[in-house]
């Protein structure tokens, strides 16, 4: 008998540990006994915007397993990290599960009721005592779109307030300028099938490895597709994971992106490469952009600025221009730049004059975010009226007006306050109520001393969070949102693609779906509700809303439905009687661009020196950027143990010199100081990912928060923040606490000297209790 037994586990045929033993599955052929679903539903991934399509396995009305839907065409079955747990975070211990308000110094659970009543009669106060716009809203890229729509609807025209922002300011908000200024609308220009047929393909500040590793499967197709394999070109100041798989990499120095660019189009010119029946047909202000640019960004000067030998400029101009369709691809390192803006209507600049824009594998595309930071660009209602419409354009604002049946005159005549004019205002003392939407400023907002200093002089802060994140502990009211699969609606992806996301199981607790949670909010304002949102009572009726809005426009979602998108695997707008199953690019032959006479501009934009060098105090540049298992200020994945396990912490990358000089090695604790702040007790990775006088620390991490230190300065037309580049000094030893921190310059670095005294030092604290 016991030999038996022992063939049989030899064999795999006795599972002991029941916990361990698979069962087969009618979708996913074998899955976990212990765990397999009763039901599978189809639905769309809440974190990044790849946007892939996924299957949540139910059990026993919970989330139980998190799979890739392999019919989807943008993920084929796979997931990254994140997407394979994302059902857990559904049940973490973060969770809000009642609505809060801060009673005696303590959130305390109430009622629905009783915290809508004293969330609005603070409002009404306010408004009353100090006009509509002391009260602002800063909003997320991760709502469903109908959420967006109906939180947009009701700030704008039932609070009457524009001081309405959303945290997507922080990532996509110089993409949205850069493409406005070119094209004269919003929109991604391309598609992920532009990876799988272009001939080149130049990612440009994007460690899509990282950041979208499902992307690499798209550029993984195309020797397949094409029949060749295509030449990759990586631009990017530190030699990421993405870098290591180029064929071309192009270390240039942090933030001189814009001049290469500018230095390509010279010699492209100069050697007469340029397409010029492109150029004449589809483009304005070819003339004076020639002159600007021949004037100004010589291969000489542009070597200087770059750190790229002249020899390498020609020869990657002649890769570029001599291909027959490249796509440019770009992400957070072009975006989150005071000249980013700017940075992206150079990029299409390089792509319109050699004719790549509106043609297979030929497109200037830049890759979202968050999982919907294109649906609230769409019809957030923040920097622009739902619709892509104009706040300054009377027609515009009369259209959206006639199409939802209100009075004009509530339609707001201009954009109100940004992101960080709102912190501006706060610390002036012209906004005294500020409600936050699924977002966590204590960790991700570039400039956190005027931030602290702002929440302390508000009269009331409220939260709307599925999480009890870093903002939401400080509040005075908490919403208790429900959280991806527990409702309905859709996103966008990055190839403005919309994309069902069903509900699966109920909200934990009593949090409600923000949809909710908007449409019972309004009615305490009086008749703001029945004005707004009487027909509006499912995400269903919002949608046919947003249908109607957008009927004409460029962002047309006329044709879709959620039957439509869900058989379709996700429709790209323009949807509508000429494209009824959605359009894969922008800006073809046949499709004109928004403006005066439908062609796109050739602008000449300048690059400008960092304005925080590196110097004899503070000798190295610090890059923040993302890692895979992480997502944005791990409110959700923070509560994941595999993915806390494969990345608990902050790290520094060094180079072996720069290491070499401080003494250390990986595994080593050192600490981060700037002209703002420093940053305690990072791990040191000793790596050649970064170029001597360099290091990168993700932005993950409250615990080692580098927000302290990033420079607060942004991008005058987006208003994006410049995170990537700002002056550091590395310290040896860490501070322990109770001791003052003196410095002393050592070989041109700084080194720790423990000074003891007697008084401890006690970091600040958010007093937000005794309001």
């Amino acid at each position: 008998m016991r030999f038996i037994d022992k063939t049989k586990n030899f064999l795999g045929l006795d599972i002991k540990e029941d916990k361990y033993a698979l069962v087969d599955d009618p979708i996913f052929g074998k899955v976990a006994k212990e765990k397999a679903p009763d039901k599978w539903v189809r639905s769309t991934c809440g974190y990044c915007g790849v946007g892939c399509g996924m299957y949540i396995g139910v059990k026993n009305g919970k989330a139980v397993y998190s799979k890739g839907d392999p019919l989807h065409s943008v993920n084929f079955g796979t997931l990254c990290p994140k997407g394979l747990s994302e059902h857990k975070m559904v049940y973490a211990d973060s969770r809000v599960q009642a609505s809060l308000i801060r009673k005696n110094g303590e959130l305390t659970p109430s009622t629905w009721d009783e915290t809508f009543k004293h969330t609005s009669d603070e409002f009404k106060r306010i408004q009353d005592e100090h006009g509509k716009g002391a009260v602002a809203v800063i909003s997320t890229g991760q709502l469903l779109t109908e959420d967006f729509y109906a939180l947009g609807k009701f700030v704008q025209l039932g609070l009457e307030t524009n001081n309405y922002d959303g945290n997507t300011t922080l990532c996509m908000a110089s993409a949205v300028m850069g493409y406005k200024q070119t094209f004269g609308s919003d929109g991604p220009t391309g598609c992920y099938e532009d990876f799988e047929k272009a001939d080149v393909i130049m990612l440009v500040g994007a460690n899509i490895a990282d950041n979208h590793p499902i992307l690499k499967l798209h550029i993984a197709k195309n020797e397949q597709v094409t029949g060749k394999k295509p030449t990759i070109i990586v631009v990017d100041p530190r030699k990421s994971k993405t870098a290591q798989m180029a064929d071309i990499f192009v270390p240039l120095k942090p933030r001189s992106d814009l001049a290469l660019m500018n230095g390509l189009c010279y010699i492209i010119m100069e050697q007469g490469w340029e397409d010029e029946k492109f150029i004449n047909e589809r483009t304005n202000g070819y003339k004076a952009f020639k002159k600007h640019i021949m004037a100004n960004y010589p291969p000489q000067e542009v070597a200087q600025i770059t750190g790229i030998e002249v020899t390498e400029l020609y020869q990657l101009a002649k890769v570029y221009s001599q291909a027959e369709a490249v796509m440019t691809a770009w992400t957070m390192g072009v975006n989150q730049s005071s000249l980013g803006t700017d940075t992206v209507s150079a990029i299409c600049n390089l792509s319109l004059i050699t004719g790549n824009i509106g043609r297979e594998g030929a497109s200037p595309m830049s890759i979202t975010g968050q999982c919907n930071a294109m649906g609230t660009r769409e019809f957030g209602f923040t920097s622009s009226i739902p619709g892509y419409r104009n706040y300054a354009s009377d027609a515009d604002r009369q259209s959206f007006a006639d199409i939802v049946n209100v009075p004009v005159d509530l339609v707001p005549t201009k954009r109100g306050y940004a992101y960080p004019q709102i912190i501006d205002a706060i610390n002036r003392g012209e906004i005294k109520a500020l409600w936050v939407v699924a977002t966590n400023p204590l960790v991700s907002y570039p400039d956190q001393n005027a931030l602290r200093e702002a929440l302390k002089k508000l009269d009331i802060l409220v939260v709307q969070d599925a999480f009890m994140s870093d903002t939401a502990e400080i509040a005075d009211v908490v919403f208790a949102a429900a959280t991806w699969s527990e409702k309905e609606g859709c996103y966008t992806n990055s190839e403005r693609r919309c994309n069902y996301a069903k509900k699966a199981v109920e909200p934990l607790g009593d949090s409600k779906a923000d949809l909710d949670i908007v449409l019972e909010f309004s009615k305490y304002f009086g008749n703001k509700h029945d004005l707004l949102f009487k027909d509006l009572k499912i995400p269903r009726d919002v949608f046919n809303e947003m249908k109607r809005v957008s009927k004409g426009q460029l962002c047309d979602y006329s044709e879709m439905s959620y039957e439509k998108i869900e058989e379709l695997g996700g429709i790209q707008w323009p949807c509508n009687e000429k494209a009824p199953q959605g359009t894969k690019r922008l800006y073809s032959e046949d499709m004109h661009c928004n403006t005066a006479n439908g062609k796109a501009n050739l602008l000449p934009v300048d690059w400008k020196p960092l304005s925080e060098m590196a110097c004899e105090g503070l000798p190295l540049i610090l890059n923040t950027g993302r890692t895979v298992e992480q997502f944005h200020t791990r409110t959700k994945t923070g509560t994941i143990g595999i993915l806390e396990a494969l990345a608990p912490e902050a790290w520094v990358d060094l180079s072996p010199k720069d290491a070499l000089k401080l003494q250390v090695k990986s595994g080593d604790r050192i600490t981060l100081s700037g002209k703002r702040g420093r940053v305690g007790d990072v791990i040191v990775k000793v790596s050649e990912t970064v170029r001597e006088g360099d290091v990168f620390v993700p932005f993950h991490f409250n615990e080692q928060l580098i927000n302290n230190i990033t420079i607060p300065e942004f991008d005058p037309k987006s208003f994006e923040p410049n995170y990537k580049q700002c002056a550091v000094q590395l310290h040896s030893e860490s501070v322990p606490e109770g001791i003052v921190y003196k410095e002393v310059e050592i070989s041109g670095y700084l080194e720790g000297v423990k000074v003891y005294k007697e008084e401890k030092i006690v970091e600040e604290k958010i007093e937000s209790a005794s309001k």
